[in-house]
């Protein structure tokens, strides 16, 4: 089979962006589900909505954060994936790979930002009403905590991150040889096809992952190790802490890996790829 064309990295960030502005809000809410903040409310849907609704801080970091990453992940997937198959690499080593070390890279240069974001979101947070908040963020964790703060719960983000990047390309890669082929100039089967592969991709590398953004979450909170964190509230909680947050986040990491994927093909069609 003919490795697929990755296209130009144009639609990789205008899909990623549009993604990540779209959704912002559910990640919010999933962000303070998964962290145990407390919001105002009765009932899952109030606390839902009072979650998603504003102020939304550090909403430019966040949006801009996952708009150059997933749009790296994906690009680098896609561009290595054919790469590694035009060496004779097996389809499976080569949607894993190039996924696996871009994701992990994209991580690890966002994670101080990602930790102030989050940090951001427990409401009544006072460092979240100065004018860059994620700076002010950093800069109380890097006064209080030192520098190497700014990079506490890496190990379980990275764990996170990658699988659920890795996932979701395996499974659009292989569900695109698995699915029955469509005539191209069928509009309707071609989106019908791209958006079975998208979601399906979206929500198994959100649900699978889950457990370890509790972990890096709670462990922004604490400053615990992985390991010891995951102890505790095992403890504490039993194993119902490992589906914390799963509801909110399955939609909230899901839909913009979908979306991005989906948008991406759009993209090529509608531009002349």
């Amino acid at each position: 089979m003919a490795p697929a064309a990755a296209g130009h990295p144009a639609y990789y960030f205008g899909a990623s962006g549009v993604s990540a502005l779209a959704f912002f809000p559910l990640w919010k809410a999933a962000a303070i589900g998964q962290s145990g903040y407390q919001v105002e409310g009765q009932g899952y849907w109030r606390k839902y909505f009072e979650a998603m609704k504003p102020p939304w801080r550090g909403s430019l970091v966040v949006i801009g954060g996952m708009t150059w990453a997933r749009a790296a992940i994906f690009y680098g997937s896609d561009t290595g994936s054919k790469w590694m198959r035009q060496q004779g690499y097996s389809t499976a080593l080569s949607s894993t790979a190039p996924s696996l070390c871009v994701s992990c890279f994209a991580q690890a240069v966002n994670q101080p930002f990602v930790r102030s974001s989050i940090m951001l979101q427990k409401p009544g947070e006072e460092l979240a009403r100065q004018t860059f908040p994620n700076m002010a963020m950093l800069r109380h964790l890097a006064t209080t905590k030192g520098l190497s703060s700014w990079f506490t719960g890496l190990d379980a983000a990275i764990l996170k991150t990658a699988p659920k990047y890795m996932t979701a390309v395996l499974i659009k890669d292989y569900m695109g040889l698995w699915l029955a082929p469509v005539d191209p100039k069928d509009k309707q089967a071609v989106l019908l096809k791209s958006a079975k592969v998208s979601v399906t991709a979206g929500v198994a590398g959100a649900v699978l992952t889950n457990p370890l953004d509790v972990v890096r979450n709670e462990m922004f909170k604490t400053e615990e190790g992985m390991v010891p964190c995951m102890m505790r509230m095992s403890k504490e909680d039993g194993p119902k802490w490992l589906l914390r947050g799963i509801g909110k986040n399955w939609v909230a990491v899901a839909a913009p890996i979908a979306s991005t994927i989906f948008l991406t093909d759009r993209f090529k069609i509608w531009f002349g790829h």
